[in-house]
């Protein structure tokens, strides 16, 4: 078993290959693989590993949790008939921490960054015949300076850390592009004015070169343009509600991009040279708009009440990675299924295809990233160069509506009343929204927020199911805007010192963690239950708290599924129901009305 899709939803070529499957593969604990140039062709390895699993998976075929933190892989392939005459470009969709990639031999670039995709051109290495790629990775296992999200920095997962990822834990593939061809597209909506904004950076010889947008809806065609382009970077403003589809009576508004209707037009982007067509990309957009107005988060200028759930992306059988694209997409339906109309993805930049079928189904994701947890100036750079990679992945899917660059001051340890940690939060706030102007960031969630669009707090003091007295501790503590925000969860406080709330929408973004365990499971929740009938009627007592707070506008319960030793998901870490799930719908869909009067 292995990824076969295309791992590119929001930039489609035809012409690619996928390098997924068998890999020699190879542990290099003395760190001599360099010396010893293990990159040439006649080195020796003793292992195969199936890409792209991650040694420490069951689907890799080795299995080992143990600390390896040097390994090499290698693998021969043949460039397609159909791809020579081309540029070759190797594509790389996650490989974690640091990688060195080498073709026939010679070192064709590196990179850093262990949850972002990058490429590099490997025209000019290539020879006739069979071609080799060796892949060198560093992962240091106990260095708590990189970002390494819930992966343990020791070597048996506990708490709420889990079994570290380690090497390609993506897909690896080959496209060809002719030398003049589209680098990134990126797609801005406008819903107050109907437009779209499509930006172009082409490479190559683009000058007189002309560009042919055709975008459709359902199939059928709604706007074209047409320019000769002169400079590598192009940019076209389109407007479509005054086109086709407004003079057909659906007045735009009715095809914005949201959960319950996600409307997404189709896009096809040819660069010509005369009549000749030299590139050619298929995508798509929503148009959709989130802000924060008079307290509460709008969507697409309605007041919306987000019903999210945290969702970790682990597999027990691919941890980080998904044994299938449909896994990925069971999830959002599974979710979806519960009642809730989005998901917080919890310290991880999830598959591509992920955020994928979150768009053609309908379904709010929160962007997080790998948090570092300790800081240090080196975990700045790190964690600042990584968000820039995100969203220039990333910027294109309506789904995502907020960015959560800091979580629980993982990484900013010291930030309540540390300047230096302030400002690196203050940064992060900032630098995102300087580069995506279309979204909502939260400085720190949890607690001890600088400079935030939401006021996000985690509170899982709620009891257990017969701890009455601890349990209207906790629901009067979410009832008033004045209560949430002198709440003191873990001991913190929710602002940092020296800032405070400025009228931002207040979400309760962790809670609940419900364990319950189902089968031969052992682990641990943030309260727990032994049988069935017990873990609804305590889900129901949590949300009700939850519910009737009229200064909450919005939640994100803990969690999806369960993971490893942590059985407080709504699901087994197999994706097993552990109560009938028209039961968690009746009770989200419950008393949210009246939240939001």
């Amino acid at each position: 078993m292995w990824r076969t899709e295309y791992p590119r939803p929001q930039l489609v070529r035809d012409d690619w290959q996928n390098l997924n499957g068998e890999w020699e593969f190879e542990f290099d604990d003395k760190n001599i693989g360099l010396d010893e140039k293990w990159y040439r062709q006649n080195s020796t390895y003793t292992k195969k590993i199936n890409v792209p699993f991650a040694y420490q998976t069951k689907l890799s075929g080795i299995h080992d949790s143990s600390f390896h933190d040097w390994v090499w892989y290698r693998r021969e392939f043949e460039v397609p008939e159909s791809m020579l005459n081309k540029q070759i470009i190797l594509h790389f969709g996650a490989v974690d921490y640091r990688a060195m990639v080498f073709i026939n031999g010679h070192l064709v670039g590196s990179h850093e960054g262990g949850h972002t995709p990058f490429s590099f051109d490997i025209t000019n290495y290539l020879i006739e015949g069979k071609q080799s790629v060796v892949v060198r990775v560093e992962d240091p296992s106990a260095d708590e300076t990189i970002p390494r999200g819930k992966q343990f920095w020791m070597e048996n997962s506990a708490g709420i850390w889990y079994t570290r990822t380690t090497g390609i834990w993506q897909t690896v593939w080959l496209e060809a592009v002719n030398k003049t061809h589209i680098k990134i597209v990126r797609f801005t909506p406008d819903i107050d004015t109907g437009e779209i904004s499509i930006e172009l950076d082409i490479l190559g010889e683009y000058v007189n070169k002309r560009v042919e947008i055709d975008i459709s809806f359902k199939d059928e065609n709604v706007a074209n343009d047409s320019v000769k382009i002169y400079e590598g970077y192009t940019k076209r403003s389109i407007n479509l509600y005054n086109r086709k589809i407004f003079r057909t009576g659906f007045h735009g508004v009715g095809w914005n991009w949201s959960p319950e209707n996600p409307h997404l037009f189709d896009v096809t982007i040819c660069l010509k040279d005369g009549d000749v067509v030299i590139d050619e990309i298929t995508s798509y957009f929503g148009m959709r708009k989130i802000h924060t107005e008079n307290g509460m988060v709008y969507l697409n200028n309605k007041p919306y009440y987000q019903k999210l759930v945290l969702d970790q992306g682990y597999w027990p059988e691919g941890l980080l990675t998904a044994p299938t694209d449909q896994d990925l997409k069971k999830d959002i339906e599974l979710a979806k299924e519960m009642g809730f109309n989005g998901c917080r993805k919890h310290q991880k930049v999830e598959d591509s295809r992920f955020l994928y079928w979150a768009d053609k189904i309908g379904f709010l994701v929160w962007g997080e990233c790998a948090a570092s947890p300790s800081y240090s100036e080196n975990a700045v750079a790190r964690l600042t160069n990584e968000w820039l990679e995100i969203i220039e992945r990333d910027y294109n899917h309506p789904c995502i509506v907020t960015w959560v660059p800091i979580n629980e001051s993982w990484g900013v340890p010291s930030i309540a009343n540390n300047e230096q940690q302030q400002h690196h939060s203050l940064a992060m706030y900032h630098l995102i929204h300087s580069v995506d102007k279309t979204r909502l960031v939260i400085s720190n969630d949890g607690w001890e927020m600088t400079r935030t669009d939401i006021c996000a707090i985690h509170n899982y003091n709620h009891g257990h199911i017969d701890e009455v007295e601890k349990y209207d501790e906790f629901r009067d503590s979410l009832s008033t805007t004045d209560t949430l925000l002198h709440s003191r969860s873990a001991g913190r406080g929710i602002y940092a010192i020296g800032f405070k709330h400025c009228g931002e929408p207040i979400l309760l973004t962790e809670f609940g963690g419900i364990g319950f365990k189902v089968g031969d499971e052992s682990g641990w929740g943030y309260t727990s239950v032994t049988n069935e009938e017990d873990y609804i009627i305590d889900y129901e007592r949590v949300m009700k708290a939850v519910y009737e707070s009229y200064s909450l506008h919005g939640y994100c319960y803990t969690q999806l599924t369960d993971v490893e030793q942590e059985i407080n998901g709504l699901l087994t870490y197999d994706r097993k129901s552990k109560c009938d799930l028209k039961e968690i719908r009746r009770i989200n869909d419950m008393w949210h009305l009246k939240t939001i009067k």
